[in-house]
């Protein structure tokens, strides 16, 4: 039987999109007629070099080639060149782009190998970061549209919203959500064990995750635990004296701790689609985020949970699920409800490898 030679090419390899990667992966592994091979980008701070051994099997060839995050001409123009040795020595039958960064220097690449099908998860527009001034949204916009337009490609949703923009950009495209082993996750669930009312969150203590506004709902709630799992760059921004950093932990604690959570909140400015927000729903647990791409994906307002805009907003909701606690295990039983029906990672994956053979 001949295996099809699928390479995925990414610019990040850490966080949501290497847990992406790892898992679609291990889900080929189980497909006989597979290959896979990932090109990655070690330069990111949260890539963990440690874990590859453990989280990819022997069937997974993982090949490093520097990528920078931001535009840089020269290393973009050594970069294509790596990835376009890497596709010409591999000969893959698909070609798998990961990020921003990655779609457009993996479409120049794929270029000179036309033999491969090309597919493209943007995993969060770059256009969407709210790190960034407005001239460069623009422009990132722009180099998505034309990128899109003289390298071609199919763009492979992991979001909803991403799948409109998609679609706005004039890509040819598919929804295909992130998703989770909602069943495995759901043998964890387990009564929770602490005493007070607990809110919690999991993810690198960046920018991007808005730890400041994190810090003062919780200044808020002085009567209320936070947890944050997580460590970055901005912990020193968390300073109630309420608010618990628990640093990064093993997943079983992980899950653990969410199991003790009354309710999820996440305070992201902007995401793509959080595999974290999907564990926590698998876990039955009520979501309390901001009104941002990727997270609105996840939580149907009202239904799952509670969707906000602003420090006032997140306020008023923590204050209506403490009024109410049958409110909070009608929305949690609808959370696992909803994981399980849109977000299965099984079922997603079986809908992207039939892209692959197709």
């Amino acid at each position: 039987m001949k295996k099809i030679k699928v390479l995925h090419i990414s610019e990040p390899f850490a966080a949501g999109v290497y847990n992406y990667i790892k898992d679609l992966c291990r889900f080929c592994d189980t497909e006989k007629d597979i290959e896979s091979y990932v090109t990655y980008s070690g330069k990111r701070e949260d890539t963990n070099k440690e874990n590859f051994e453990h989280d990819f099997s022997p069937n997974t060839t993982l090949v490093e080639v520097d990528m920078e995050r931001e535009i840089s001409p020269i290393n973009d123009f050594l970069a294509v060149y790596k990835i376009i040795k890497e596709i010409r020595r591999i000969k893959p039958d698909v070609i798998h782009l990961h990020s921003s960064k990655a779609g457009v220097l993996g479409r120049i690449a794929a270029k000179t190998y036309p033999e491969a099908k090309l597919y493209y998860t943007p995993h969060g527009y770059s256009f969407v970061r709210e790190d960034i001034s407005e001239f460069k949204k623009k422009l990132f916009w722009t180099i998505e549209k034309n990128t899109s337009r003289f390298f071609g490609g199919i763009t492979i949703a992991c979001g909803d919203t991403e799948y409109e923009f998609a679609k706005q950009i004039k890509h040819n495209s598919y929804l295909i959500r992130n998703g989770v082993d909602v069943n495995e996750i759901e043998k964890k669930e387990k009564n929770k064990r602490s005493k007070g009312f607990v809110i919690g969150t999991i993810g690198r203590i960046s920018p991007q995750k808005n730890p400041y506004l994190f810090n003062q709902i919780a200044l808020k709630f002085p009567e209320i635990e936070f947890i944050w799992v997580g460590d970055g760059e901005n912990k020193n921004i968390l300073t109630s004296k309420n608010i618990k950093v628990k640093g990064w932990i093993p997943r079983e604690e992980v899950l653990d701790l969410i199991n003790e959570f009354n309710i999820y909140i996440q305070t992201s400015s902007w995401e793509g689609l959080p595999f974290t927000i999907i564990e926590a729903m698998a876990l039955k647990k009520p979501i309390i985020a901001t009104n941002v791409i990727g997270n609105k994906d996840a939580v149907k307002h009202n239904y799952n949970g509670i969707l906000c805009s602003n420090l006032k907003e997140f306020e008023k909701a923590i204050l209506k699920v403490l009024e109410d606690s049958s409110f909070v295990e009608k929305m949690g039983v609808k959370s696992q409800m909803r994981a399980k029906k849109l977000f299965n990672k099984n079922s997603n994956f079986k809908e992207l490898i039939k892209l692959y053979k197709n």
